[in-house]
């Protein structure tokens, strides 16, 4: 188990995030982490660039920022997450009235959620990310003004969160990871966490 692995080998892992969706997914994977401190992030993105390519650029941007000299046996985990709707991305909204608009759009359609991965070590790095498809019936302008104003999603993107209320009555159904819509492609992180650790030999030192 990947959990054994770390604690055995004494690999450190370190989540540099302020979503507690991320914290919640990382600890039901079973993974020993730290959180770390809250550091400035740019988190813009040039405006040529790919959609789909955005989280990666988001992902690798936090890595970089980050402030601390990674040890021997430390890896970092950055991730973003976007919501991808007619083309663009569709970020967290302002305020109230902007949340009930993005709501107003995603209602009787479908949109994609990407997120970006970054591993970084002192001596390796990897990207990946994980695509699902998000298909939402139709909301009435009380069903999003209920939930808008009880939720108050304006930290998420796409100004929803699949775990709470609006997923449960207005998601019809999803094609890929629940959990990356939550924020984290749980397998495919555990799987790719446990080829990194793997590749650097440390599961054999």
């Amino acid at each position: 188990m990947l959990e054994n692995c770390l604690l055995q080998n004494k690999i450190d892992i370190v989540l540099a995030s302020g979503s507690p969706r991320r914290r919640e997914l990382l600890a039901g994977m079973g993974i020993p982490f730290r959180v770390a401190e809250a550091y400035p992030v740019d988190e813009v993105y040039p405006a040529a660039l790919a959609v789909q390519d955005v989280p990666l650029y988001l992902a690798e941007r936090k890595s970089r920022a980050f402030p601390e000299v990674l040890k021997e046996r430390e890896i970092l985990i950055t991730a973003d997450t976007v919501v991808i709707h007619g083309g663009r991305v569709i970020g967290k909204p302002a305020g109230r009235e902007e949340a009930v608009e993005t709501l107003r759009q995603l209602s009787c359609s479908v949109h994609e959620v990407v997120t970006g991965v970054m591993l970084r070590s002192s001596r390796a790095e990897r990207k990946f990310s994980d695509t699902a498809r998000v298909v939402f019936g139709p909301l009435t302008a009380e069903e999003i003004e209920y939930y808008v104003d009880r939720f108050r999603p304006y930290d998420k993107a796409g100004a929803y969160g699949i775990q709470e209320w609006i997923g449960y009555a207005g998601i019809e159904r999803i094609e890929g990871s629940f959990y990356n819509v939550m924020g984290l492609p749980t397998r495919l992180l555990y799987l790719e966490l446990s080829d990194f650790i793997r590749m650097q030999g440390w599961n054999n030192e």
